[in-house]
């Protein structure tokens, strides 16, 4: 993984991308979930000699004057994980939500996720609350906001 390129995600892109959400959740997105996406500053993949390695999908929407930005997925192959990529996918992917416009950013996470809720709070996320049954499976979600100026500081 010496040369791993984050960059927008393209049409090309998303049968990889597709592959990874399958490799790495229980309850993986459609490809049109995806497809959906595609316009979006947000959708960003790292790429590795011409492969997909991860992603992230967020996107921003108005809310009284404090736009808000949602990460709404993100995943790294097994392969690709341990080396600081998920982290640099999630910073590249704030930049984009703030020069976006978004003031807050928030998501949900699985509260049995270790690795995941670790690099959410390095990152300046705090938990904002707690959302019952959030999954198919019956698991609760956190759900976390980052104050986005507070993160540039």
């Amino acid at each position: 993984m010496s040369d791993v390129t984050i960059r927008r995600a393209e049409r090309a892109d998303l049968l990889e991308v597709l592959g990874i959400e399958k490799t790495c959740f229980t309850e993986p997105w459609p490809y049109t979930a995806f497809e959906s996406f595609l316009d979006e500053p947000g959708f960003l993949v790292a790429v590795n000699e011409g492969n997909v390695v991860g992603y992230i999908v967020a996107d921003v929407m108005p809310n009284h004057g404090r736009d808000l930005g949602h990460i709404k997925d993100i995943a790294v192959t097994p392969e690709a994980r341990g080396i600081g990529l998920g982290r640099r996918l999630l910073q590249r992917g704030l930049v984009s939500l703030s020069f976006s416009g978004a003031a807050l950013v928030k998501l949900e996470v699985r509260v049995g996720n270790e690795p995941a809720l670790s690099l959410y709070r390095k990152m300046g996320f705090e938990p904002a609350r707690r959302v019952p049954s959030y999954y198919a499976d019956g698991e609760d979600a956190l759900l976390m906001v980052l104050d986005v100026d507070a993160w540039q500081d």
